[in-house]
């Protein structure tokens, strides 16, 4: 039990100290669960992410309910994924109940300006941090390059450049299983 309301006030945390959607949480994973927990590595919460993105949902509530489910199984799952959206419940129906009472105020526009620019910077010093982790893998880069470029000059559809990578990687990174003709035959008996 003691272990997962540790997961529930983690997952809570993370929760209130994100903003901005799936990629914005890295850098408080990274922190939290990598750094100091130890629970994953960033190989496994990317392979994370790369499910959460091909299945429904948001991906940062997907990747908490995978981590989650990998501390403290299906109940951990739920936990994780409980404790990750409260803080978001709990702020959504405040701003329902209070919203049109200071939507118009400038100050408030302001602070959501400035939110937008920070969680911006968070989400460049992810990309960062994980092109540095693949940058020596030339398959990686080529992957990355030929999708980026797909995205950025001819506005790729994302459904198109994940699918298309995942069959990249697929290709490019599976192991040489040896065939029939590499099978070493029996010795002849003497």
């Amino acid at each position: 039990m003691k272990g997962l309301l540790e997961l529930f006030f983690i997952f809570f945390r993370i929760g209130c100290t994100t903003f901005g959607g799936g990629y914005a949480i890295l850098p408080v994973l990274d922190r939290e669960l990598i750094q100091h927990k130890g629970w994953v590595s960033m190989e496994e919460v990317m392979n994370y992410y790369t499910i959460g993105q091909v299945t429904p949902g948001i991906i940062a509530v997907n990747v908490s309910t995978f981590i989650g489910y990998k501390q403290k199984g299906a109940a951990g799952g739920f936990i994780a994924t409980l404790g990750f959206i409260s803080p978001s419940l709990i702020l959504i129906i405040l701003a329902a109940l209070f919203l049109q009472n200071f939507a118009h105020i400038p100050l408030a526009q302001h602070a959501f300006r400035g939110i937008r620019v920070a969680v911006s910077a968070l989400i460049g010093h992810t990309i960062i941090k994980l092109i540095k982790g693949f940058y020596r893998d030339m398959k990686a880069l080529a992957i990355f390059s030929i999708a980026l470029v797909l995205s950025a000059v001819f506005s790729a559809s994302p459904v198109l450049l994940v699918s298309a990578a995942g069959i990249a990687g697929f290709l490019l990174y599976r192991p040489k299983n040896s065939g029939p003709a590499d099978t070493p035959k029996p010795d002849a008996p003497c």
